[in-house]
């Protein structure tokens, strides 16, 4: 007597590939989704951390005391040079603004105040979330007393 040989093993194996693939075909987006969304929080908080020295190194730059003192004009320059050297803007402009007015020094123990915002674009779940929420601003103020 012969014995037969069945095929249907070979079958369910590849039911079983092909189900690991259906299988992974919907878990990647999710994983994708979850690997730039770390990415990109980590960068956005790199550049909170970029603005809010960009904020201490304007304002110190505007509180030494020299002559003659620095202007407004000079203290946003320094912010507005730390911004482009060290932002990660994925290719866009790494363009800092100042919402505040920033005074510089007339009188030893005045207040200086050196307000510095960014618009964080992302890669790309800042543009996918931006229609929902608008710009993601980042913001930073430092103040110190004029030497």
């Amino acid at each position: 007597m012969r014995h037969r040989t069945r095929s249907r093993p070979a079958a369910s194996g590849q039911r079983a590939r092909g189900a690991a693939a259906v299988e992974f075909a919907l878990i990647f987006p999710l994983l994708m989704f979850i690997v730039f969304g770390a990415i990109e929080f980590g960068t956005a908080l790199y550049d909170k951390a970029v603005i809010t020295n960009a904020s201490r190194e304007a304002a110190r730059a505007g509180v030494i005391l020299r002559t003659p003192a620095m202007t407004s004009t000079q203290i946003k320059q320094v912010a507005t040079n730390y911004c482009q050297n060290k932002l990660v803007a994925y290719g866009a402009s790494a363009t800092c603004t100042y919402p505040g007015t920033v005074t510089a020094c007339s009188t030893t123990g005045t207040p200086l105040t050196v307000q510095v915002a960014y618009n964080f674009n992302g890669l790309l779940l800042g543009p996918l979330i931006r229609p929902f929420t608008g710009p993601i601003t980042i913001n930073a103020s430092t103040t110190m007393l004029c030497e």
